[in-house]
């Protein structure tokens, strides 16, 4: 089972500004150890501010290009955590260790989603073509 912990973005986030205390950063290079010792971390970053980005739109005809920044911080990610655990307790128990991401002072939440495997799909000949270039691996 794979799960993404997000973390969400704030206002802090938005802004560029990374954060500069020693102890958050030594604390989320050591979370990050921990899952990577236990063998369950498969990828892990922040993400520039939305500023830098851009979404596409689909609605009644061609797609739409609408470039960030994007208002609403609380619909945003600031950055992720991917693990493959055995079961939802386990990621349970991974994300209560989640490190604080932002300092002290600022209101932030992390959010955790496990992801879909291709085989929750049923059979198709799309999927297995989306095997094939190694989408969907549940395997470590």
């Amino acid at each position: 089972m794979r799960y993404m912990i997000i973390v969400r973005a704030t206002a802090m986030s938005e802004a560029g500004i990374i954060p500069d205390d020693p102890t958050l950063l030594a604390d989320m290079a050591t979370y990050h150890e921990e899952l990577a010792q236990a063998g369950v971390l498969l990828d892990g970053s922040g993400l520039q501010p939305s500023a830098k980005g851009w979404r596409i739109r689909w609605g009644v005809g061609k797609p739409v290009v609408v470039d960030g920044p994007f208002a609403e911080t609380k619909e945003l990610i600031a950055g992720y955590t991917v693990i493959q655990v055995r079961s939802p307790e386990e990621a349970m128990e991974w994300s209560r260790r989640f490190p604080r991401p932002f300092p002290a002072g600022v209101d932030c939440e992390i959010e955790v989603r496990r992801l879909y495997e291709l085989e929750d799909f049923g059979t198709d000949p799309a999927l297995d073509r989306m095997r094939e270039i190694g989408l969907g691996r549940s395997e470590r």
